[in-house]
């Protein structure tokens, strides 16, 4: 499709921002708890027991929360599901931030982890659906940025927070509380600020014109896709999305996902998305003081570097935003998982000649740039418009799922490895993780840029070679 003059920018720049909301928030959420560790243990005097689950219950709500939302999805609407996921995120910060023990925080904490697995999955998918395929990779990636700034936002008010406790605060019994004695409190208080934006915007946005031809309210899809691309371009679309979702006969169950013509996709979704944690990303955020300690750095140097890390990570998530519809998802994923191989490679070497030095630093900044500009926002890209609209929810869940799933294995083991077998061979762990990643996108990844979602649909419906060409064969 080409750029179309009618299309309404300011509508859907209103679209976009709010729903990537929803991936400020997952960042936000999911970064918060680094700075309350310490301050809720000591209060509530955690046992080990006690405190890996008040870490560990937000992840194990997300996957929670992504088992129950494709199916969501596809039942009430893309929209009302954006709306239950604020409205978590708005319960889990209110209740974190009032929490009298340490029983209900973790009840809230998990409740904010329903929040960010109904997040990873509607919102990604909700932009697909209504971007122009032009623009759709781009818009899509702006997810994946809104992630990265909740993360450094969430770092910077947790500073900003502990800077002040110290400091009385003139006011009522509360704002003592949270933001003197027990400064942990505020931390959390401040997610209750996006989470209202996030609902408040939600309200003003339209229902998914896709779902909505889905459940054959045909002219409301058609007012939606009006409103966006004007009315000539608006009946060419909704004529594309009526007639693939005929030949799809409207089966949304589970079992479509998993007929002949969707394995590879599926395939595709599920190994790129659990690729992505298995490259060692996460290990890198939530432990990377841990890791720059090894290699000699002290902690207040460590911090420093990861800050650093976030800073890089948000910086070089806008290269995928300006060149992700130009070049395309391939060539991204092919040169920066590439780099993350080098890099990851580079990092293992300097650990096993036992370099402790700002050298470690250097492979390490390099593997984030260059996850952030491929793996990162090109993962939410493929999984949210490979696959048809009648199972796209459910289809995108099962790929989410192993996101999550993946990042557990990472988190629960990455400790244990770095301890048992040292920084240098887990680092060529996540190497060997990442050339097959590279591998994959190669042979298997079609190339998607510029291409509805029908066109995408049809590709794999058609198809016949053994190996997958690039879409753009497609005429």
């Amino acid at each position: 499709m080409q750029k179309d003059s009618t299309l309404n920018t300011r509508f859907l720049t209103l679209i976009t921002l709010a729903a990537t909301l929803g991936g400020f928030l997952f960042g936000f959420d999911t970064a918060v708890i680094s700075g309350t560790i310490a301050f809720v243990k000591q209060q509530y005097n955690l046992d080990a027991l006690m405190e890996g689950w008040f870490v560990s219950s937000a992840l194990l709500g997300s996957i929670v929360g992504v088992a129950i939302s494709g199916k969501m999805g596809d039942q009430l609407g893309r929209k009302k599901v954006m709306l239950f996921s604020a409205f978590l995120f708005g319960i889990s910060a209110i209740g974190c931030a009032v929490a009298p023990s340490a029983f209900s925080l973790i009840v809230f904490r998990l409740i904010g982890g329903l929040g960010i697995g109904v997040a990873s999955v509607i919102c990604p998918m909700y932009i697909a659906e209504l971007a122009p395929s032009h623009a759709r990779g781009k818009l899509v990636t702006y997810y994946q940025l809104a992630i990265t700034i909740g993360i450094l936002t969430a770092y910077f008010s947790n500073a900003a927070i502990e800077s002040v406790s110290g400091n009385k605060v003139e006011g009522t019994g509360w704002l003592q509380l949270v933001f003197h004695q027990e400064s942990w409190r505020g931390m959390f208080a401040t997610g209750i600020i996006p989470a209202l934006l996030f609902l408040l915007m939600i309200l003003f946005v339209p229902e998914s014109p896709r779902w909505l031809a889905m459940k054959k309210r045909t002219n409301e899809a058609l007012q939606v896709l009006t409103k966006i691309f004007g009315p000539a371009h608006a009946e060419t679309e909704i004529e594309a999305i009526v007639g693939s979702l005929e030949s799809s006969e409207n089966n949304t169950n589970l079992s479509a996902v998993f007929e002949q013509s969707l394995r590879k996709p599926i395939v595709i979704g599920i190994l790129l998305a659990a690729l992505s944690q298995f490259s060692g990303i996460n290990a890198i955020i939530y432990y990377g003081p841990s890791i720059l300690e090894k290699a000699g750095f002290k902690l207040g140097e460590a911090l420093g570097g990861q800050v650093t890390i976030g800073i890089v990570n948000v910086l070089f998530t806008f290269v995928a935003i300006y060149v992700i519809d130009k070049k395309g998802r391939k060539p991204l994923l092919l040169w920066g998982i590439g780099g993350a191989v080098i890099s990851l490679v580079m990092a293992a070497v300097l650990f096993a000649l036992n370099t402790t030095s700002f050298l470690v630093l250097i492979p390490i900044i390099l593997f984030i740039a260059c996850f952030a500009f491929s793996f990162g926002p090109v993962t939410w890209v493929v999984i949210s418009e490979i696959f048809p609209t009648n199972v796209r929810g459910v289809a995108v869940a099962i790929s989410t799922m192993s996101l999550w799933v993946a990042n557990w294995i990472v988190g629960q083991f990455f400790p244990l490895m770095l301890h048992e077998v040292g920084a240098s061979v887990t680092f060529l762990i996540f190497a060997l993780f990442s050339a097959y990643a590279f591998i994959l996108s190669w042979k298997k990844i079609p190339e998607t840029k510029g291409k509805t979602l029908e066109e995408i649909e049809h590709f794999w419906k058609h198809k016949t070679q053994q190996d997958l060409e690039p879409l753009n064969t497609i005429k």
